[in-house]
Parts: C-alpha cells; structure tokens; sequence
C-alpha cells in the first residue's frame, strides 16, 4: 500500500556543510587552493529550491562542519583530519565565524547544527530539532557527496526518516567519486535532481 505523500511542513531541505571556510574563495579551503568546480556550482544551484522550500513553509536545516577551538584557540583536529588537510589551522570552521556559517546565497537556515565528524546525526541535536520541528522527510544536498551526504542519508535512513538526494545539489572533488557514492546511496534514499524537486513543490 502507497504512502501518502510527505506534506512540505513536515519536510526539510537539509544542506550539508555549505559553509564559507569550504566554499568562498576566501575561506580556509579556497585560501589552500582547495576547490572544484562542481562544489563552487552549489550554492547558486540550490538557491532556487531553497527559495521555493521558504516559500511553501517548508524547513531549511544546514549543518556545520566544526572544529572545537582549546586552549589558545587552538582546534582539536583529528589525526586523519590532519594528513589529508594539514592546512587547516586556528580559526578555521570555528564555531560563530564567518568561516563556519552558511554561505549567503543560500542562508538563513531555520534550524542550524554544528557537527564533528562525516555523520551530521553523530555527537550532535540534529534528530532532536528536526523531531520538534515535526520533520518526517529530508531533502539533502550538499558536500561531500562521498563524505558528509553519504554518512548523514544513511543517518537518516536508520532513523527512518524519508529521504531524497539531490544528486546535482550534491559533488565531490571529483565527479567519478561524486557519480559512484550516489549509486551507492539508491538503497537507502530516492535519488532526484534539483528541477525535479522544484516541479514537485509545484504541484
């Protein structure tokens, strides 16, 4: 037997770290020279289907990658953090900075988490808010499409929330990367394009 479909209140476009220290020029990936095209491309993407989600009184959630400053400042940046991005530093994705808020085409977001690791349901109030704010399924979109967005859908999924990826509101910094994690998402969350989740709130 068919469900009924989700109505839009109970639903949440969730935007997965599109923060400035990862996508602005200068921020701290795009001062490393960290950055691909299709990542770039997100943001102006996406803004019409956040537009259209306000619009019909639907949520916007944005988690926020998160490195907890110490002493001094200093970030607790784990291990294998550290290897594959020795560039990161003090001040980089701090909590309140510009760095780690949501880039302006697409903010505000109505409900805003900070996360630690891949998984955006891990160590944080994700579940909690989207539960209060009475979200039964998610839109998600965001980087990295192999990283962040795989680990929260299957998030997601677990806790039995009804999810869609957005494939192309979602990249990698590679697009054979990008084009094998979507794949291996289509057990566990429908799979769409940004236009289609656009006519669907149309309807």
């Amino acid at each position: 037997m068919a469900h009924a479909p989700v109505p839009v209140a109970e639903t949440a476009l969730l935007l997965c770290d599109l923060q400035n220290d990862f996508i602005h020029p200068q921020g701290a990936y795009g001062r490393a020279g960290q950055s691909a095209p299709a990542i770039a491309a997100l943001p102006a993407r996406l803004k019409p289907l956040v537009a259209a989600v306000r619009a019909k009184g639907g949520w916007i959630a944005s988690t926020h990658f998160t490195l907890v400053p110490g002493k001094g400042g200093e970030p607790f940046i784990s291990e294998h953090l550290r290897e594959l991005r020795p560039f990161l530093g003090k001040g980089d994705f701090a909590p309140g900075s510009w760095g780690h808020a949501l880039v302006d085409e697409l903010a505000p977001s109505d409900l805003a988490v900070e996360k630690l690791g891949y998984d955006a349901f891990w160590n944080s109030r994700l579940e909690w808010v989207l539960r209060k704010a009475g979200v039964r399924k998610l839109l998600v979109a965001g980087i990295v499409t192999n990283g962040g967005v795989a680990s929260t859908v299957r998030g997601a999924h677990v806790r039995e929330f009804e999810v869609t990826l957005l494939e192309d509101g979602c990249a990698a910094f590679s697009e054979q990367v990008h084009r094998a994690a979507v794949e291996g998402l289509r057990p566990v969350a429908t799979v769409t394009t940004v236009a289609q989740a656009l006519a669907d709130l149309s309807t």
